[in-house]
């Protein structure tokens, strides 16, 4: 029987299918047999978890940033790893990413204009003479005063300078996005703005776009599909709205209830894991989450859960997860606040 992969969905061949992937820095388990689909879009795969989860070696790993010790990433069927020479640099172009600080991808040498236009010309988007022109269109398809374009990054705002990476990522009209935590470095009104701006883009532009992030109200905003994971791990997958309100797996339910409710009568109890993630050098046997799961029996803590269907549309690493439906929970501290 073929189980369905985190961030499937829709029929045909995936975007994007990840499978297996295993990245490693010295003995750090880093990704640990990863598999993901993205379908075509416009269409989001959120991959939400704690810092050190792997979320955003993945989305490194996909645009060939980081070494890969495992496993395959394939694009519209293509094998990511052996991509040379032409072929690459078309890869390079459907596959943009939009770091979390700007400041990473603007040269602070560099004028707005230029640090828009330059990627037009390397990959012949338009003419040479062309090129500032559109870059000032762009530069106003993100919101932005097109006469930005003779500023440097340090005269623009937070928000502003994530406009303007936003803007050179669309220039060369990619496919796929990988957003690694696009507004988690600036305030919160340029938050909002950020978040309804990639709204628009996906349908206009018809964008597949990886989320990355740790706050699950973005990712109920943004994505069909969202991965939970922990220590490199998928550990539970599938629809977003149906796996927010009903998750599969305690750590699920831990990252859940820390998401304010403004109704009342919705809100949920705080569930406050104790400790800190296990060293990814050195995973515990068994299940990696069971040092911090209230849930755990014994069979979690020398059996590695097999990532499952529980549902049609629903993959959960935990031996549990039945009963987790059912309406077990985790009975970790409970927070006052």
């Amino acid at each position: 029987m073929t189980t369905p992969q985190a961030g499937g969905g829709r029929a045909g061949q995936p975007l994007l299918e990840i499978t297996g992937l295993a990245v490693r820095f010295g003995p750090v388990r880093a990704v640990d047999g990863v598999s993901l689909r993205l379908a075509g879009g416009p269409f989001g795969l959120g991959l939400v978890g704690e810092s050190g989860s792997g979320k955003s070696t993945i989305g490194r790993a996909v645009l060939r940033l980081v070494d890969v010790a495992g496993g395959q990433i394939r694009f519209e069927g293509k094998d990511v790893a052996a991509l040379r020479g032409p072929a690459l640099k078309d890869y390079r172009r459907a596959a943009q990413i939009v770091f979390q600080d700007p400041d990473n991808s603007l040269d602070p040498r560099m004028r707005v204009g230029a640090s828009v236009s330059e990627p037009l010309v390397a990959h012949r988007v338009v003419a040479r003479r062309l090129a500032a022109g559109r870059a000032r269109e762009l530069l106003a398809e993100v919101g932005l005063d097109p006469a930005f374009a003779d500023r440097y990054p340090h005269q623009l705002s937070g928000g502003q300078r994530q406009r303007v990476a936003i803007a050179r990522a669309l220039s060369v009209q990619p496919r796929l996005l990988v957003l690694d935590e696009p507004t988690s470095a600036i305030d919160v009104r340029a938050q909002a703005r950020i978040l309804a701006l990639i709204a628009r883009l996906r349908a206009e532009r018809n964008l597949a776009y990886l989320l990355i992030t740790h706050n699950l109200g973005i990712v109920t905003e943004l994505c069909e599909q969202t991965a939970v994971l922990y220590l490199g791990r998928v550990v539970e997958s599938g629809p977003t709205s149906e796996l927010l309100n009903t998750p599969a797996h305690p750590y699920t339910q831990a990252l859940r209830s820390a998401v304010p409710e403004i109704d009342i009568a919705a809100r949920r109890a705080r569930l406050v894991l104790p400790g800190e993630p296990p060293d990814a050098a050195s995973p515990p046997p068994g299940c990696v989450f069971h040092p911090r799961c209230p849930l755990a029996v014994d069979r979690c803590r020398s059996e590695v859960p097999a990532l499952r269907a529980v549902r049609p549309t629903r993959l959960v690493a935990c031996h549990r997860a039945e009963e987790v439906l059912a309406g077990a929970t985790a009975g970790a501290e409970r927070s006052s606040e």
